[in-house]
């Protein structure tokens, strides 16, 4: 068991998780979920604590201690996403993100597609120096990158039994994704609702997909890449028919892709396209 937690991973793929990781931040409060920011005008009498503020003594978020906390986050993950002093200042980003989910989260809307980057967010500054392209093993990469895949698959089947704690067994059988496709529909699902059963097939699926999860766990090698790109197909598809996308799991979810094989993927074919050679299509598949 000790070397399933354990079993070894390239450093190369800590660099890039880290630099999109971190990057992804000043996306997340700027694009994503600006909402988060405009909490620093809204009266503190509002202000309704998570389980966890209240444990730790939080203050309430005053419009100075959001617009700095927003500040110190970017600025960290920013300087973080450069690779330096990993550590210190991943462990700030991690700190500070928390912090920053809690504002976002006290008051009355809590998204649970932010658990597997936090999750992310917290072990990354365990690993130490990671370069890109370093094909060396290391095992500290390896257990961040399973703590990274158990948050994910946590997240899918937690998911499935939330739908069941509150929709009870008629969440199979009932409207949701019918009521989904008529409040958010596009033209690539306005369609759907036309066609007998069709939707409720489609939450019989998600919720079969959302229970075998824990499955990815134990794919090694090329099938779990399959598993993943599966996943993100799945989320692809949704944000088509319901404009709805989970931006920081998607970011937790890339950490289990091979990344580190990404620069010599691209070096190889360049190095065969400069020949003038074809590129087979396994070429630098390692």
């Amino acid at each position: 068991m000790t070397g399933w937690f354990f079993a070894p991973v390239a450093l190369g793929r800590i660099a890039i998780v880290r630099t999109i990781a971190y990057l992804f931040v000043p996306v997340d409060v700027f694009l994503i979920t600006p909402w988060a920011l405009a909490h620093r005008n809204v009266p503190v009498e509002l202000y309704q604590p998570l389980r966890i503020a209240r444990l730790l003594a939080l203050p309430a978020p005053t419009h100075t201690i959001v617009v700095g906390l927003c500040a110190a986050l970017v600025v960290c993950a920013v300087a973080a996403a450069t690779g330096r002093a990993p550590r210190v200042l991943g462990t700030l980003v991690a700190v500070l993100y928390l912090a920053w989910m809690i504002v976002a989260m006290s008051y009355g809307k809590v998204d649970h597609d932010r658990v597997g980057y936090l999750v992310l967010l917290a072990v990354l500054p365990t690993v130490g120096p990671a370069r890109w392209g370093d094909r060396t093993l290391s095992e500290r990469a390896g257990w961040a990158i399973k703590a990274t895949a158990i948050a994910v698959v946590c997240t899918y089947f937690l998911a499935a039994w939330a739908k069941f704690r509150f929709g009870g067994i008629d969440w199979l059988t009932g409207a949701t994704y019918t009521k989904a496709v008529l409040r958010r529909g596009t033209i690539f699902s306005d369609w759907t609702v036309h066609v007998p059963y069709l939707l409720v097939l489609a939450q019989f699926g998600t919720i079969a997909f959302e229970l075998a999860s824990p499955v990815l766990l134990f794919l090694r090698g090329r099938w779990q890449t399959y598993a993943v790109l599966f996943l993100f197909g799945f989320h692809a598809m949704v944000y088509a028919g319901l404009t709805i996308a989970f931006w920081p799991h998607l970011v937790a979810l890339a950490a289990l892709l091979p990344l580190e094989r990404t620069r010599s993927w691209l070096a190889d074919r360049r190095s065969l396209s400069r020949r003038g050679d074809p590129v087979p299509p396994g070429a630098a598949r390692t």
